[in-house]
């Protein structure tokens, strides 16, 4: 079992960098396992409910991680067994009283830290326990690879509130399902399972209750072991194929291939597998 090294963590408190203090009152949270940063949401009495305070704190942890070379994939997750239950309707409540430029910069504060996650040159894998709501699913939509818990349920519960989507939920959504599935998720808000969205290929990996965390940590030490220089390159080409025609795509790949072709991952890739022995690539 992948267990988070203590020693190594550090928090993030709203904006503010305070390393290896207690994590009770945090909301936003990192630590490191072996050579993943994980990014915990943790909001206590909410099911890690969020609001835009914790918007930059995120945003900065992800940062982080794109500077740091030893970092090689990112996990993000929920405390308490539940990912995120979306926006904190309290706050929201305090926001419909304030003028319309603090209303757009929170959901541009949301934008920011959706961004962040696809924007991240390592590998991003959602670890959904309990299950995703609203700007939760977004999240979790944003994520590189998602891994959910067997009972684990998706909603896109905006419209149960009398709000419509924000953190590029209905676009994700239009992107990975028919016209008419995206449309049903989003004009109901009801729950969908785990299971049905494996089956539409929204989720990658289906894992018992109370062991997605642990799922997650190896799938991305795994990850770990390839080439940091070919993922990234790897991410690029799949955020740009829907809007390339293949003629700029064939440009784009061959840009790629030739790049990574003369990097030393590359020489060390293609002679370890000559030589039929694990790669010595650092």
């Amino acid at each position: 079992m992948a267990v988070a090294d203590d020693s190594l963590c550090f928090l993030y408190i709203l904006w503010q960098f305070h390393p290896c203090q207690s994590a009770m009152s945090a909301e936003i949270q990192a630590s490191r396992n072996n050579a993943t940063l994980i990014l915990t949401i943790s909001h206590p009495g909410t099911r890690n409910a969020i609001h835009p305070d914790m918007f930059a704190a995120a945003v900065e942890v992800l940062s982080t991680a794109e500077r740091d070379d030893s970092i090689r994939a990112v996990v993000l997750n929920g405390a308490d067994r539940f990912f995120c239950a979306g926006g904190d309707l309290h706050k929201l409540l305090d926001l419909r009283a304030a003028g319309s430029g603090e209303q757009m910069d929170a959901v541009d504060g949301l934008r920011g830290w959706i961004e962040a996650i696809r924007d991240c040159p390592k590998p991003v894998i959602a670890a959904v326990e309990g299950g995703a709501a609203g700007a939760g699913f977004s999240l979790a939509l944003a994520c590189d690879l998602i891994v959910a818990g067997n009972t684990a349920k998706f909603a896109m519960s905006y419209v149960k509130v009398g709000l419509t989507p924000d953190g590029g939920a209905s676009w994700f959504l239009m992107q990975s399902l028919p016209r008419q599935l995206a449309t049903e998720m989003l004009i109901e808000g009801e729950p969908v399972q785990a299971a049905r969205l494996q089956s539409l290929g929204v989720v990658n990996r289906l894992v018992p209750d109370g062991s997605v965390l642990d799922a997650a940590l190896d799938w991305a030490d795994k990850l770990a072991e390839l080439s940091p220089h070919a993922v990234e390159r790897i991410k690029l080409l799949t955020r740009e194929a829907r809007d390339n025609t293949l003629s700029r795509h064939f440009e784009a790949e061959k840009q790629h291939f030739v790049d990574c072709l003369n990097h030393r991952d590359a020489q060390e890739g293609i002679q370890s597998f000559l030589d039929k022995r694990t790669s010595r690539r650092k």
